[in-house]
């Protein structure tokens, strides 16, 4: 049985001291401190530049490729009105789904004047989303007047190095309006590193959204909707994982977006073929897959692709810390938030990282 029929949202609540969130990256990518949990759930205080040692050759890494676009934009009503819009995602060449925030709420029909420079036409709602369309592409308006869409606990207003820093290295297909963080610390020495050394690599895309920091606003674990993502897992990267697997290499994700784009593929072939015993995970052939994904990971779930994460530490309360417990068990990612605060780990986005090796007695 799931156990989010059981678990409530204060399963998931800590104290994090103000001070521990990170306001700005490390100086270099890899500088960034690492905590590994291993298949026991033993701890080792390492740094990122380690992270090869806990590696092998065959070992599989995915990343998750979205590119962080400027998402976030200032104007306002005709009225007057200050607005700020925030993209949660491009539908069409020139329109988009965004949160609006202003004191009233914009109505269908009405216009929106951005960044002094862009009319856009407010065509209706679409749950708490609103349907906008501009003058022109919507991606080549936000490069030009858009702003960076830092997360809401960074204070500072985004500039030149979170334009490179809030971005990673291999980023290429447009569509986020958040980064996938645990690959924030990868650069490319260390890539070239990791391949003379065997490891393989593979990529996935998923746009990751706002919701991604939204906290979960119903008691019990059971009764939360997740927002939709569209995600893809192209067919080199089931052939990879089928590589890896082969060779007996591990799958591991880069992040819990590349978790979620993986396990998403393999729940929505296991429903296709519904009916099919379920195999192994180390057997279960994963096919390419594309869609939206509303599915919400927590303890009980069973990784079908996944034996390993690169994460970074999450917000109380929130859906990737379920993630997390899931795969490392929720005692142990309780002892692993309790020493990364008392070790003065620094957290969220631009804070440090963790590598988890799946629980597999779970």
């Amino acid at each position: 049985m799931n156990e989010s029929n059981t678990l409530t949202v204060a399963d998931f609540d800590y104290d994090l001291p103000a001070e521990l969130i990170a306001q700005s990256p490390a100086a270099t990518r890899r500088a960034s401190r690492l905590l590994h949990a291993n298949e026991q759930g033993r701890l080792a205080d390492l740094t990122f530049a380690d992270l090869p040692s806990l590696l092998r050759p065959d070992d599989l890494l995915i990343f998750n490729d979205t590119r962080v676009i400027k998402a976030r934009l200032f104007g306002q009503k005709a009225t007057g009105g200050k607005v700020e819009v925030l993209i949660e995602r491009i539908t069409a060449q020139n329109i988009a789904l965004a949160h609006v925030r202003s004191s009233k709420s914009p109505v269908a029909g009405s216009k929106l004047r951005l960044a002094e420079a862009v009319d856009v036409t407010v065509l209706g709602r679409e749950d708490d989303l609103f349907i906008l369309e501009f003058e022109a592409p919507v991606l080549e308006i936000l490069e030009r007047h858009g702003a960076m869409p830092l997360p809401p606990y960074i204070t500072h207003t985004p500039d030149a190095q979170d334009d490179q820093r809030y971005q990673t290295v291999y980023a290429r297909s447009p569509g986020a309006v958040a980064a996938p963080t645990a690959g924030l610390h990868f650069d490319e020495e260390m890539l070239l590193h990791l391949k003379k050394m065997g490891v393989c690599t593979a990529f996935v895309t998923l746009h990751v959204g706002a919701g991604t920091f939204q906290p979960v606003r119903v008691d019990r674990l059971s009764d939360h909707i997740m927002h939709a993502e569209w995600y893809t897992v192209p067919a080199a990267t089931t052939q990879a994982i089928a590589q890896a697997r082969a060779a007996g290499g591990r799958v591991i994700a880069v992040g819990t977006t590349s978790v979620r784009a993986l396990e998403s593929a393999a729940k929505a072939q296991l429903e296709a073929n519904a009916g099919t015993p379920r195999t192994d995970h180390r057997t279960f052939v994963l096919a390419p897959h594309a869609g939206d994904t509303r599915l919400f990971i927590t303890p009980g779930y069973r990784y079908q692709v996944v034996d390993a994460m690169v994460t970074n530490f999450h917000l109380p309360q929130s859906t990737l810390l379920m993630l997390v417990a899931a795969m490392i068990g929720l005692d142990t990612m309780k002892t692993a938030y309790t020493h990364a605060i008392a070790e003065r780990y620094r957290f969220f986005s631009y804070g440090d990282a963790m590598f988890l090796e799946r629980n597999h007695t779970l």
